[in-house]
Parts: C-alpha cells; sequence; structure tokens
C-alpha cells in the first residue's frame, strides 16, 4: 500500500498561557499543502512479526521514538497480535520546519495500517491513538482544513480557503519546537483571550490580499526572538514581494498566499535569485492520489 502524507501550514495560530500539566492550549487554523512524504506498506511474512520502519535519510532515527513506530505500536497494542509490516518512508518535508511532517506521517500510518491490516478500528477510535502520538496528529485524520483546539484534539472541519495557492520557503535554520515554547514562557507570552479569536468562516471566502493582514502566530515572536536571522528574512521577504510573510506552526518555514498559481509561482520566480533558501509554489488543500484516496 502507498500513501501520500501530506504537510500543513498554520494559517492562524494562537497560543494560550502554560497550563499546570505543562502543555499550551492552542487554537489554530490548519490546512494541508502540496508537500508530501511518501510511505510504502508491505505485509512481511518474516518471524517473529513486528513493525519496520526503514527511511531514504540515514540520519533520521527509525526506532521507537519516531512518529511512524509510535502509530504502528498503539495499534499493535490494542489489537490482539503484533503487527508484520515493514514500512519504507520518503522524506519531502523538512524537519524543524512548523510543517508537521512527522505528526501527518503517524496519521497516515494509522489510516493505512487499519485498512492494510484489516483492523477495523473506527475514526473515532483512531482520533483517540492520534491524540496520544502528537498534537498535530488528529488534525490530518480531518483534513485539508480544519480548525483545531485544545492540544489539537478539538477539531472543527471548514471550507478551504480562497487563496489556493502558497509560496512557501524553507530557509536552512531548525526551529526545535520544545526550545520555541520555553522562549515563549520565557517571555511571558501567551493569553487566554487569544484562544477565543476563532477565524469567522467569512475568513474563507477572502482573498489572498485580504486574508494575509487577518493572520496572527504568536509563536513569531520566540521564534524572532531566537532566530534573529529568520526575523530578518522575513522582513527582506515581505519588502521584496510587496505582501505579509506569516511563519507556520513553531517555524521555521515561511509563507504568503495567493489566489492561484500563476502569480505565486512569478513570486517564486522574483525571490528564488535574492535569498539562500529552498522556495516552492504549492496548491493549499490538495486530494492525494494514493492507495487510501
Amino acid at each position: 500500500m502507498h500513501v501520500l502524507a501530506p504537510a500543513k501550514i498554520n494559517l492562524h495560530l494562537r497560543v494560550g498561557p502554560r497550563r499546570d500539566d505543562g502543555f499550551h492550549p492552542l487554537m489554530t487554523w490548519m490546512c494541508t499543502i502540496g508537500l508530501f512524504d511518501s510511505l510504502t506498506f508491505e505485509i512481511s511474512g518474516a518471524a517473529p512479526r513486528e513493525f519496520k520502519l526503514r527511511c531514504d535519510r540515514p540520519e533520521l532515527p527509525c526506532g521507537a521514538d519516531n512518529l511512524v513506530c509510535k502509530a504502528a505500536a498503539a495499534l499493535a497494542a490494542r489489537g490482539s497480535e503484533p503487527l508484520g509490516v515493514d514500512c519504507f518512508l520518503k522524506k519531502s518535508i523538512p524537519s524543524g520546519a512548523g510543517l508537521g511532517g512527522g505528526s501527518g506521517d503517524a496519521a497516515r500510518t494509522l489510516a493505512a495500517l487499519n485498512q492494510l491490516c484489516q483492523l477495523g478500528f473506527s475514526l473515532a477510535e483512531l482520533e483517540k491513538l492520534a491524540a496520544r502520538i502528537g498534537s498535530d496528529v488528529p488534525f490530518f485524520l480531518h483534513e485539508p482544513s480544519a480548525i483545531c483546539r485544545g492540544r489539537g484534539e478539538e477539531i472543527e472541519k471548514v471550507p478551504a480557503p480562497r487563496a489556493r495557492w502558497a509560496l512557501l520557503i524553507l530557509p536552512a535554520i531548525h526551529c526545535p519546537t520544545p526550545r520555541i515554547y520555553q522562549q515563549f514562557d520565557a517571555m511571558q507570552l501567551g493569553q487566554e483571550a487569544a484562544l477565543r479569536d476563532i477565524p469567522s468562516r467569512a475568513w474563507t471566502q477572502l482573498a489572498a490580499m485580504e486574508l494575509l493582514p487577518l493572520l496572527i502566530n504568536d509563536l513569531e515572536a520566540p521564534a524572532f526572538a531566537l532566530f534573529p536571522e529568520l526575523a530578518a528574512l522575513r522582513d527582506r521577504i515581505e519588502r521584496t514581494l510587496n505582501r505579509p510573510v506569516r511563519m507556520s506552526g513553531s517555524g521555521s518555514s515561511l509563507f504568503t498566499l495567493f489566489d492561484n498559481d500563476e502569480p505565486c509561482e512569478q513570486a517564486r520566480q522574483s525571490l528564488a535569485p535574492e535569498i539562500d533558501a529552498r522556495i516552492l509554489s504549492v496548491p493549499i488543500c490538495p486530494s492525494p492520489d494514493d492507495d487510501l484516496a
């Protein structure tokens, strides 16, 4: 079975103060984008029956801490026997970029193994497992566009935005999520009132240049404090393109929105000579063509 795991961007992200359990409540509008990891699953006859993960990136750990392995282990723990499956992961989504690559891989693993191994778990059961794996994982069971609250487990599906293309900038800067949140706390950021700043459904009908000024990411301030070169890059892109640029998740990826593909590609071509970063023109809320489609 072959599946594609899309990346996501946080169009809008509000973060509350740290709770007693150590987590920060969120309110975020997320959408998938046309940048995919690829996972291939094959039932193995080898003994002992176990889940084995390989990856085309030698530096990526393929042990129990990998979210794909955690997803497989969660399913096996709820079942009657171990899962004898080999998985090959081909990575295209960078780590430490705020694009949810590992979370999307985990969610697609839950769905793929449930179907391939005929486990019979309901969507509600998969949601519970997803919430234990990571805060972004439940979203990828309800893609392509949703508002997520709490730790990401409270999901409200919403229409895709009218702006259907994103210019995605991927600088060679790794932003570890725990470090970003530590800086967030050190700066005494986060207000409960921010969590009630829920995007209106009318936002989905706005043109790109109408929507962009409304979008907020509360993690930009701590990320830019830790990585001033990222702040400088964002400012340079905004001046070059003359339009707002936002950060996705805890960084380091940056994006701006366009209503259709032609101006997005034109912006990519004009920006490419100006900055030292990978730049992609990607559709928003694409429909993956894979064996789960």
